[in-house]
């Protein structure tokens, strides 16, 4: 490792500005140990040896929109479609509840069918059933008055990635009928709102440059998210980029360490699209500094069918087997799984 590196890293490190070259250079080159031992030092000052453990409830794959990459886009006629109605979404927090977990994240494709009476009655069911939990909205673009209803029905934290901030790649990706300036002011009136506000983007998708993703990062500098979810692209064959290559283990691995240095209060997790592209993906993630994961709680007869890129891992395992599983993977690791709200760090 050139020395050049080690300096750029130390002063992100201390919180220092780097500039986009320097920037750059981090998200080209190697020099991945002592990065990744700095990512880990951080974020053991954060938040020790914890990774803290979010249910995960996949509760619709219809969508009506039409992302080039997205399996479950609108216009993949081989898509089994399926939705869960509020009991079902209930009778898995039940289970997840019982399994220890204090926070659920609902995910969903865009789907009309969810009015917003449909999600506030649905979260404000979560919250009176486990007033001690925190609920996480996954459900995508929508205006400010919806976020507004959904953050009083109860719902705490909203995840959507940006996925590029680069305009002209933002539309190499999406349709016409999509706009980044709407997915960034959405971010924007959920941080207004109060929400704790999670973005991030994918780590190699079609046409993606090392300019477009220190864009990316700058982006996250500016709208400073209390989480950050990155993991590598991986193709779907009924999409337009079926033919891609996936997205690199190393560079999402690096991506993670650099986000732990600029952000060390983030709650970041290792995702299962890290599992996906290797056997120890989730693993490597957190030593790289991440600190969150997410077992499936989904009914196993609808996990395959929320198939946003192929061969997804963990789609057989029912809810104790997939939190069991990781929980052994995060030991694994040197770490410790705890099952607590997990809230972020102030900042």
């Amino acid at each position: 490792m050139n020395t050049g590196i080690k300096d750029t890293i130390d002063k992100l490190k201390a919180g220092l500005d780097i500039s986009d070259a320097e920037l750059a250079l981090l998200v080209r080159e190697t020099g991945e140990n002592y990065l990744r031992e700095c990512a880990d030092k951080v974020r053991r000052e954060n938040y020790s040896d914890k990774v803290f453990l979010r249910g995960l409830i996949e509760f619709t794959n219809y969508c009506k929109n039409d992302c080039y990459y997205c399996g479950i886009r609108k216009s993949n006629i081989f898509s089994q479609r399926y939705r869960l109605s509020q009991e079902q979404i209930l009778d898995c927090c039940k289970e997840g509840y019982e399994l220890g977990f204090r926070t659920f994240v609902l995910q969903g494709g865009e789907d009309p069918y969810f009015t917003d009476d449909r999600i506030c009655s649905i979260v404000s069911a979560i919250k009176k059933a486990y007033p001690d939990c925190a609920v996480t909205l996954s459900t995508g673009e929508k205006e400010y008055c919806s976020y507004k209803r959904f953050f009083e029905a109860g719902a705490e934290r909203y995840l959507l990635r940006h996925e590029t901030a680069d305009p002209v790649h933002y539309r190499k990706l999406h349709p016409e009928s999509l706009s980044l300036e709407h997915r960034k002011e959405c971010l924007f009136n959920l941080k207004s709102i109060g929400y704790q506000v999670g973005s991030g983007f994918m780590v190699g998708s079609p046409f993606q440059t090392t300019s477009n993703i220190v864009e990316d990062l700058r982006f996250l500098q500016k709208l400073q998210p209390d989480m950050i979810g990155i993991g590598p692209f991986v193709a779907h064959s009924q999409t337009p980029f079926a033919s891609c290559p996936n997205g690199s283990l190393a560079l999402t691995l690096r991506l993670i360490s650099i986000l732990r240095l600029m952000f060390p209060y983030a709650l970041i997790p290792s995702t299962t699209a890290l599992g996906t592209i290797h056997p120890r993906g989730r693993e490597l993630g957190l030593k790289a500094g991440a600190n969150v994961v997410m077992p499936n709680l989904s009914p196993v007869d609808v996990r395959k069918k929320y198939e946003l890129y192929d061969n997804k891992i963990c789609t057989g395992e029912e809810s104790a087997q997939c939190r069991s599983c990781l929980e052994a993977r995060i030991v694994s690791a040197g770490y410790k799984a705890v099952t607590d709200r997990g809230d972020v760090v102030p900042h």
